[in-house]
């Protein structure tokens, strides 16, 4: 029996002896298949995604989205469906995105307004710092000033000297609280000294309509669905807001042109996802936008409905964003801009 005994103690020495051989051993075995298993499913995308856009169809930012979603589509080889959420000035939308599932299937055409402008005027129910990562493609745009024909006015000063006139009657159309296009209208408002009362729509289509149709005098709207209407003598366009005269209306002086100094609002978009979206997936979906924004093509589409590119450095977009949001902040805080 002690003889037993010294045998198995034998067997547990040698055991414990060749223990770290065999741990090595199991991990250079194991070593180059845990290496290779992706993050995510290795099959991503594997059914369509969704693209949040904060506008109603119709429109140079749906057009855009479209054109994105067309193009991300086919190089991931699934359909980008376009998922329009009007409303709240892109706040519908963007709260929308910011509660999606983080993975990877849900994307948000993100601008100015719900991210940068209307965390500075009211407490929202997401954190446009904290609840997204951008995509890094970053187009931009300017606008155009537009009053409906049957004002007495056809350029920027006499615009000015027939509000100062008669204050508080005429009013001027927005694509919604908070956005851009409401800032633009306040420090219009500021700058120039007249009382024009703000009306908010569901997005700039329907803003638009409303100057169309005589129940706004006055709107900032985008250079290329507006020009159509002002060469068909239904709009009058009375300057533009970029710091020089469009190349798509050559004729149109600016505001600075016009006398009006200040009133710079340009507006941003970029896609961006969920901030918990697997880095891998977040880095696919960056690398393909970045192809398609290099593309001549995709570029000179962009070119025509006024959108400019440029690609935000990696990880850029915090940094970006908190600057904007410092930014507007003054301005909104100058203006006076409250929660309507």
């Amino acid at each position: 029996m002690e003889s037993g005994k010294r045998e198995t103690m034998r067997s547990h020495v040698a055991l414990s002896r060749r223990t770290p051989l065999l741990l090595a051993a199991f991990l250079t075995v194991t070593a180059p298949l845990s290496a290779a298993l992706p993050a995510v499913a290795p099959d991503y995308p594997s059914r369509p995604l969704r693209l949040l856009v904060p506008f109603p169809p119709g429109g140079g930012v749906d057009l855009l989205a479209r054109l994105l979603g067309t193009r991300l589509g086919e190089a991931l080889g699934q359909q980008i469906v376009v998922d329009n959420r009007a409303g709240g000035g892109g706040i519908i939308a963007t709260d929308t995105a910011a509660k999606a599932p983080a993975d990877g299937y849900t994307l948000l055409l993100g601008f100015i307004g719900p991210l940068a402008i209307s965390p500075t005027i009211s407490k929202l129910p997401y954190d446009p710092v904290r609840d997204f990562a951008a995509l890094d493609p970053l187009a931009s745009s300017y606008h155009i000033v537009v009053i409906n024909p049957a004002l007495p006015a056809r350029s920027v000063k006499e615009f000015i000297a027939l509000a100062k006139s008669q204050p508080g009657k005429f009013n001027y159309a927005s694509s919604g609280s908070g956005t851009n296009l409401h800032l633009a209208g306040e420090l219009f408002k500021m700058v120039v000294g007249v009382n024009i009362v703000h009306v908010p729509y569901k997005g700039a289509g329907p803003a638009a309509s409303a100057v169309l149709a005589g129940e706004s005098q006055l709107f900032f709207g985008s250079i290329t669905s507006s020009m159509p209407f002002v060469r068909a003598n239904r709009l009058v366009a009375l300057a533009v807001t970029s710091p020089a005269r469009s190349p798509l209306a050559p004729e149109i002086p600016t505001l600075i042109e016009s006398g009006v100094v200040g009133v710079n609002v340009p507006s941003w978009y970029v896609l961006v996802v969920p901030a918990r979206t697997p880095r891998d997936v977040a880095d696919r979906l960056r690398s393909e936008l970045r192809r398609i924004a290099a593309n001549a093509d995709f570029r000179e589409q962009l070119a025509r409905q006024a959108f400019e590119t440029r690609n935000l450095a990696p990880n850029e977009f915090p940094s970006f964003l908190k600057a904007e949001l410092d930014k507007w902040g003054k301005v909104v805080r100058a203006v006076g801009i409250k929660p309507d």
